[in-house]
């Protein structure tokens, strides 16, 4: 499968980077399979420069704070009033109350309008399900809001998203042996916030050296802090992760 990440930055988008986005796709009944994981601000316009958002097949998101699910609001906007008429309903999975949280954003008092054009459907925790070509499964880590981590696993290779998390066992435990981590790293060591929040570089390999993940991959840097510092810290954290530490870096794809 591909990974390709639209937008990368933490809490809110940088110059360089929409906030948080990534597309997984795959070969399935003869075309490709578009996931999108996470719809932060900024991220549906940088979308369009991977792929024609009618092709998107399904949306993935891991919580409920503005810069991983607002530009939710926009797709319904370009799904419902394209001039042809509005496309299928899109399947779109995430915590409980997502329909209604997208609703208030987009100042509807009840989610009826939106229903037409997605199909929304909350994440389950005690079983996998299918989307697509795509095996996806989720653990709840620790956020101050209902986050999950999503583990997506195709044809025996395997990509674990951390979505928004301090340091978290359930990580840990639905990334075990995963090829690619792609983890959060907000903070810096020297100026961690608060607990059960966000995780550092050197947190980031510990629980991916912990997973015995194949390769990390660190992703939701605030655009205040430098992206070589969170490297470095994550690379101090050797020899516990043996693989591959790097920046996701936004509009690049990756090969899982």
């Amino acid at each position: 499968m591909r990974l390709t990440v639209v937008g990368c930055s933490g809490s809110f988008p940088g110059a360089d980077s929409p906030a948080s986005c990534y597309l997984v796709q795959a070969p399935y009944d003869g075309r490709t399979y578009s996931l999108v994981l996470d719809l932060g601000n900024g991220a549906l316009g940088a979308l369009q420069r991977h792929i024609e958002l009618r092709n998107v097949d399904a949306v993935a998101l891991s919580h409920l704070h503005v810069d991983h699910c607002i530009d939710l609001t926009s797709f319904y906007v370009m799904r419902c009033f394209l001039p042809d008429g509005p496309l299928p309903r899109l399947p779109v999975v995430g915590p409980p109350g997502t329909a209604e949280r997208i609703a208030q954003a987009y100042g509807r008092l009840d989610t009826t309008d939106l229903d037409k054009i997605f199909d929304f459907a909350d994440w389950q925790v005690d079983r996998s399900a299918a989307y697509g070509p795509f095996r996806v499964s989720v653990a709840r880590v620790a956020h101050p809001v209902e986050t999950y981590a999503v583990r997506v696993e195709h044809e025996g290779r395997s990509l674990v998203y951390s979505a928004d998390t301090g340091p978290s066992e359930a990580l840990v435990g639905l990334a075990r042996g995963a090829d690619l981590l792609l983890c959060e790293a907000s903070f810096l060591e020297s100026a961690q916030g608060p607990a059960d929040l966000h995780l550092t570089g050197r947190q980031a390999a510990e629980h991916g050296a912990r997973a015995g993940v194949r390769r990390l991959m660190l992703t939701h840097i605030p655009p205040w802090h430098d992206k070589q510092q969170v490297l470095a810290e994550a690379m101090a954290a050797r020899p516990a992760l043996d693989g591959p530490i790097e920046l996701a870096l936004p509009g690049a794809a990756y090969d899982v």
